[in-house]
């Protein structure tokens, strides 16, 4: 055997076990038979000291809305367990994960996704792989007027989340929206706006079943904005303003915890 085809046979041994645990690890968290186990990793995103003192100010309280919305929402289609989520806050990360590179092709990223689940193992305090707990990653910066943040990722493959969030506490609600937004792409959901950001009817809408014309006071989470008076397309305030929406739900399985309620 050449040391090309080696190396060929290694990989796809690799891919294949990748394969098989992502697989088993989607069975084990949409099954919605126990609470989602959670891993929250803070990272200091620009360096700043301001950001680590607001980093190092970080408690589990900040993020227990994520827990209150989720398990509200599941409640709502009949999954009846609380909490829905047992979320550990650990201590801050001194680098960031890799991120992938805009226009790549499939087999960059299939390389980069490797390299993303080789980096998560080696920066978490597990001596093994935890199979079944999704891992966020959360990348905070200060903000800065007129400057966005990059585009935050939700992987199913690993049950990977890298969010890009703001080290501002009047912030807190709006990251933890893409927070929300980004652990449940870990479980199957996909976006529901289009390429100008703006929510997909109806799918992308709360109370789909309305006319689009109606003015929303709820946005649905994968969609990320609601629809206002005016027409325009605006971020809500808090979880408070968000909801699962019904194509949502099937997505990440929530029928499995109905029926097993039932």
């Amino acid at each position: 055997m050449s040391f090309k085809t080696f190396r060929i046979a290694i990989l796809l041994l690799v891919l294949a076990l990748a394969a098989a645990t992502h697989a088993w690890e989607q069975y084990q968290v949409r099954s919605w038979a126990a609470p989602l186990d959670v891993g929250l990793y803070p990272v200091n995103g620009d360096g700043s000291a301001a950001t680590a003192a607001y980093v190092s100010s970080l408690t589990p309280a900040h993020f227990e809305e994520i827990d209150r919305f989720l398990s509200s929402e599941a409640e709502r289609y009949g999954v009846r367990f609380s909490p829905a989520m047992r979320m550990t806050l650990h201590p801050t990360l001194d680098v960031a994960p890799p991120l992938p590179q805009a226009g790549q092709g499939a087999l960059a990223n299939v390389l980069w996704s490797l390299k993303m689940r080789w980096w998560v193992y080696r920066h978490t305090s597990d001596w093994l792989p935890q199979l079944g707990k999704i891992k966020v990653f959360i990348l905070y910066h200060l903000p800065e007027e007129g400057v966005g943040l990059e585009h935050s990722l939700g992987l199913q493959k690993g049950l990977i989340g890298v969010i890009h969030a703001f080290a501002n506490p009047q912030q807190n609600s709006q990251n933890n929206i893409v927070i929300a937004h980004e652990l449940l792409h870990t479980l199957g959901a996909t976006d529901k706006y289009d390429q100008d950001g703006r929510p997909i009817y109806p799918i992308g809408y709360a109370e789909p079943d309305q006319p689009q014309s109606v003015r929303r006071y709820q946005a649905e989470i994968m969609a990320g904005r609601l629809v206002d008076g005016a027409g325009r397309a605006v971020m809500p305030m808090s979880l408070e303003q968000c909801l699962i929406g019904p194509t949502t739900a099937h997505e990440i399985n929530f029928g499995a915890g109905f029926r097993r309620s039932y």
